[in-house]
């Protein structure tokens, strides 16, 4: 005999403590990436390979393809979003989507707008604005204090990257909707996220860590929104026999 026994919560996204341990791995990651300078490294590595200048920055299939194009794609599927939204709220077959697509539509539009808003509030150049690639500005890290006469500038974090990392929201939509296709979501936002962030650090528009707080930001936002917004249901569990004759004998003691 097997008892099988299952109960409906919220999205099991272990809300906060995972979401704290993540963020101390991720600020010890960006230090080792501070200390190795790996944003250096690669944007040299990248700079060299084009021939001491940035030759892919007004390339055709990068910038008008893969950087205007993909932004204009997330835009498309962000329209079709809203509509199926829309078509969700009178009674239809759509209705029980409803809440895994208001989920969706709020998780891409405030990764994409926490993103754009944290762009114009922290000044921090591209690679192709520094002296060591051509520009004529020195480089001022994150935390450090800005000179004098400097202008704003707003390169910080990814802003392109984040039409795709956003997307990594059709992982927790699609776990609460379809859960077999959940992995074909995450794909698909880590895979736009990085096409599009490559697509701009080889133009030199920016760093490597800039992809990467993108990335963390947008997968912050989802995370949060998924545990407010979506219900999940427990998988059953399975006890033998034997196990459900223990348990009672002890409940019954």
């Amino acid at each position: 005999m097997t008892i099988r026994s299952g109960a409906v919560t919220r999205f099991p996204v272990a809300f906060p403590c995972p979401l704290v341990l993540a963020w101390c791995g991720f600020a010890a990651l960006m230090l080792v990436e501070q200390g190795l300078q790996l944003d250096f490294r690669l944007a040299d590595a990248l700079y060299q390979g084009q021939g001491g200048e940035w030759a892919l920055q007004d390339d055709v299939m990068l910038q008008e393809w893969l950087h205007r194009g993909g932004r204009n794609l997330s835009q498309w599927m962000g329209a079709g979003v809203v509509l199926a939204l829309l078509a969700s709220l009178p009674p239809t077959p759509l209705r029980p989507w409803r809440r895994p697509l208001l989920f969706l539509f709020l998780a891409v539009a405030g990764s994409t707008l926490a993103v754009s808003t944290l762009k114009q509030l922290v000044s921090m150049e591209c690679p192709w604005d520094l002296a060591r690639y051509g520009g004529e500005w020195p480089f001022v890290g994150l935390l450090a204090w800005r000179p004098d006469g400097m202008p704003d500038t707003a390169c910080f974090p990814a802003g392109h990257a984040s039409a795709g990392y956003a997307w990594l929201a059709l992982y927790y939509f699609l776990a609460a909707s379809l859960p077999r296709w959940r992995w074909l979501g995450l794909a698909t936002g880590l895979g736009l996220g990085l096409v599009f962030g490559i697509t701009q650090q080889l133009r030199g528009a920016h760093f490597l860590s800039h992809d990467l707080w993108t990335l963390m930001l947008c997968w912050t936002i989802s995370t949060l929104l998924a545990s407010w917004l979506l219900p999940h249901r427990r998988q059953p569990t399975h006890r033998s026999t034997a196990q459900t004759e223990i348990l009672e004998t002890l409940h019954d003691a």
